[in-house]
């Protein structure tokens, strides 16, 4: 009896606990802060504003998105790093905060430990674009010509150490191709000269693309991948295209700063996760050409730390180093 009710005590005591630290997500309606590293407008700023949305009702709290931008992310996440492990602050991990591991020396934070992931919401492969003059109507064609016309052809960047940058020195690396990199500030100044014909390819996301596609002003060659994506079902996969090795995902997650309690972690997994199944939310990911994914923390974490570690590697062989 006297052990049937230690039991009985302990196990409550356990539930009381994991409700009061579920509680803390809850408490007294305290507002949820999102910190995007990166200005308005985008698509992570925008997953982020829908998950604000649809997420707030079922945490009990109204859900804040503020934009800290600087340093190429590292003033968002080293604010969210140093932040109080409360699950009242999180941060959007994403795609380039992978590439930031391994292209920026002397992080103030360690990119595995500093935040503990709460899930990955969103994703979508890349799509390789050329201007409607480059006379290649196929993946294969394109490497041909450029193999044929060594270091003749450019292909344009967001910036040196982006994800475009360094999507585009995968490719040259897995097809031994010799197409000229040319940085650029951001992704709109790239596209003008893509469509302009001063820059003949381009490796980018697909809702940064898309409405050009779309337009005729650009002609989709490949989507990163082994499978087509349902917004281009008309362009093959990397798989389908010959380079298969070509898989590369623009991803965003979510993240809380390292040592918030599990139970936290999983409460606002489970919210998020709920938000992203919303025929509302759907909808508004589907516009965007991203796919909903809402994995575990555990699932989260892997990718993360896979992604650092793979583009890490194709950072030192390409010898990229941050401006």
């Amino acid at each position: 009896m006297r052990f049937s009710s230690t039991r009985r005590a302990l196990a409550l005591a356990l539930a009381a606990a994991a409700s009061m630290f579920s509680g803390i997500v809850l408490a007294e309606g305290k507002p949820i802060t999102i910190v995007v590293p990166f200005s308005a407008g985008g698509s992570t700023d925008l997953v982020s504003r829908a998950i604000a949305q649809f997420a707030a009702p079922g945490l009990g709290a109204p859900v804040i998105v503020d934009n800290r931008t600087g340093g190429g992310g590292l003033v968002g996440w080293g604010a969210v790093a140093r932040a109080a492990p409360d699950g009242n602050t999180l941060v959007t991990v994403e795609l380039s905060y992978a590439i930031a591991a391994g292209l920026i020396p002397n992080l103030p934070f360690d990119p595995k430990k500093a935040f503990t992931q709460i899930t990955t919401a969103v994703k979508v492969p890349h799509v390789l674009v050329v201007n409607p003059q480059v006379p290649a109507k196929t993946v294969q064609e394109f490497i041909a010509l450029a193999k044929a016309q060594p270091g003749k052809l450019n292909y344009g960047s967001g910036g040196n150490g982006t994800n475009t940058h360094l999507a585009g020195e995968l490719f040259k690396s897995i097809t031994g191709t010799s197409i000229v990199h040319v940085p650029y500030k951001g992704a709109g100044a790239v596209l003008t000269d893509l469509m302009g014909n001063q820059v003949q390819a381009l490796i980018t996301s697909i809702p940064t693309a898309l409405p050009h596609i779309r337009s005729g002003k650009l002609r989709a060659l490949m989507v990163t991948g082994d499978r087509r994506n349902a917004t281009l079902p008309e362009v093959p996969s990397a798989k389908e295209a010959g380079i298969p090795k070509m898989d590369m995902d623009f991803w965003i997650g979510f993240g809380a700063p390292a040592g918030t309690p599990q139970p936290v972690i999983d409460r606002l997994n489970k919210e998020i996760v709920a938000s992203l199944s919303l025929p509302e939310a759907r909808k508004k990911i589907d516009e965007m050409g991203l796919t909903a994914v809402g994995n575990s923390p555990a699932e989260a974490t892997q990718l993360v730390n896979r992604e650092i570690a793979r583009w890490s590697e194709v950072i030192k062989q390409a010898g990229i180093k941050a401006d």
